[in-house]
């Protein structure tokens, strides 16, 4: 199934989940789904997709004022700028399905509702982990646990995707999210 999915290297674990001690999707099998009918076409997943993704970018522009710790404000600011990334790569997928040539600011302000990726709310995040938010390192696995319930939300919803275009822009989606989370994981390793 793992392979399937992309993965290169898949390592079996004695204890399986129950052994785990990192980062996984949490919550049921239902959850953010509500956000994805699984009949949408591909311009309509990459626009919820923008939500997702800037959602996100607002929590880490919200929590870069709320900290005190400089270290901890340009971290979150630097995570707030890797969903920037995330959108321009999304708004080409758009212009390239629709052949619409609509700037950054125009799509965001015109197209996009900003929800959390993952499905779960902003609140809940922070009371699920319940990360020292002048921590580095707890900054950057908060970052990784949305980035992996994100990942998940895409690849459950791409699996119910009745429209084969829209499969496909969820599954590249979920592609950028493996590979936001290898920057992550190596950002933590610099710790």
């Amino acid at each position: 199934m793992l392979s399937g999915r992309g993965f290169k290297n898949i390592y079996n674990m004695s204890g399986g989940i129950r052994d785990w001690n990192k980062e996984i999707a949490v919550g049921p099998q239902d959850l953010g789904l509500h956000l994805f009918s699984g009949s949408e076409s591909a311009e309509e997943t990459i626009i919820i997709g923008f939500g997702l993704e800037e959602g996100l970018r607002e929590f880490y522009l919200d929590m870069a004022a709320q900290v005190d710790s400089p270290e901890a404000k340009n971290l979150f600011a630097k995570l707030a700028d890797i969903e920037i990334h995330h959108q321009e790569h999304l708004l080409k997928l758009y212009r390239e399905s629709t052949g619409k040539n609509v700037s950054l600011e125009d799509f965001r302000s015109e197209k996009v509702q900003p929800s959390m990726e993952g499905g779960l709310t902003t609140q809940q995040y922070l009371q699920l982990y319940n990360p020292d938010l002048g921590s580095e390192l707890d900054i950057l696995s908060l970052a990784l646990s949305i980035e992996a319930q994100a990942l998940d939300l895409y690849l459950r919803a791409a699996d119910r995707d009745t429209d084969q275009s829209s499969r496909a822009v969820l599954q590249q989606i979920a592609n950028e999210e493996r590979a936001h989370m290898a920057r992550l994981a190596e950002l933590i390793d610099t710790l």
